[in-house]
């Protein structure tokens, strides 16, 4: 070998050993479900048994729409939980819903058993990747909301918490009976005109107000009546001035250590401006529970 030759061989094995392994990165991949897959998005390190924060989409929206609006991917490589986002089906007037209530959003009466559906999607995560089950959350927007709230009722024994903005829960307290306690965040704009705070109906069908949905699951936790309102402000819409958001919260006497929250975002929309602080908030809920 000529020393040129064994010159370079040294500064080769040099580089070798000086260099780093590859750093992990996070993915996102298609997991198939029946004919309904779903993206579910990997952080770069799960240690352990790992969260499973659901992600529900609004009316005519779909789930990558709702990423682009709530930002929580970055919550997911950040925070260490698996983050799966599942498309609702798509009716005669091509638009997607979630079949929730009789409120929202199946119009057109396809009977569509996206309760059941959801589950299998918990269980389809849980084959794959290791799920804390103790840790499973749902969060949506509008009929997203609506569908959250309907898993609470439904799969209590599966769901530990849900947080819903824009949405309601079902106006017959008698469909709502949840195996155990929920943790139930309501974030709801006063001036939303798409689903009203107050509360009213969808061609004939009420939903309840923002107060009222909370009351419901505050009622179904065992809390005490009265809410403490001590926490600041918070700003979630960048198109409204200052901390507009104020929080209400019932946790005295609530069973398992749950918790029910009214974020109200005094003149919000249906659609806020969402700051941020929006997406460490809700998951900062969700997580603490």
């Amino acid at each position: 070998m000529t020393v040129r030759a064994l010159l370079l061989v040294i500064v080769l094995a040099v580089a070798a050993c000086g260099s780093s392994p590859a750093t992990p990165v996070s993915s996102t991949v298609t997991i198939e479900l029946d004919s309904r897959p779903f993206r579910l998005h990997v952080p770069t390190t799960v240690d352990g048994k790992a969260p499973l924060v659901v992600l529900l989409h609004g009316y005519t929206s779909s789930a990558a729409e709702q990423e682009d609006y709530f930002q929580l991917t970055a919550e997911s490589d950040r925070r260490g939980f698996l983050y799966a986002m599942p498309d609702g089906t798509v009716n005669q007037q091509s638009k997607r819903f979630w079949n929730a209530t009789p409120a929202c959003c199946d119009f057109f009466n396809s009977g569509v058993d996206d309760s059941t559906y959801l589950l299998r999607l918990i269980d389809a995560v849980a084959a794959k990747y290791p799920v804390d089950p103790a840790r499973v959350y749902f969060v949506g927007h509008s009929n997203g909301g609506f569908m959250a709230l309907r898993m609470a009722c439904e799969h209590a024994d599966r769901v530990t918490a849900v947080a819903s903005l824009a949405g309601a829960a079902t106006a017959d307290p008698a469909q709502c009976r949840p195996a155990r306690p929920v943790s139930v965040l309501q974030i709801h704009g006063t001036s939303d005109r798409t689903i009203f705070y107050e509360g009213t109906d969808t061609a004939g069908r009420k939903y309840p107000s923002a107060e009222g949905t909370v009351a419901m699951w505050r009622g179904l936790d065992g809390c005490a009546s009265r809410a403490d309102t001590s926490a600041p402000p918070i700003d979630l819409d960048s198109g409204l001035a200052g901390a507009e958001t104020t929080v209400s919260a019932w946790h005295e006497g609530c069973a398992g250590g749950t918790r029910a929250e009214l974020w109200s975002i005094k003149d919000g929309s249906h659609i806020p401006a969402l700051t941020p602080t929006f997406a460490t908030a809700v998951v900062d809920f969700l997580l603490a529970r």
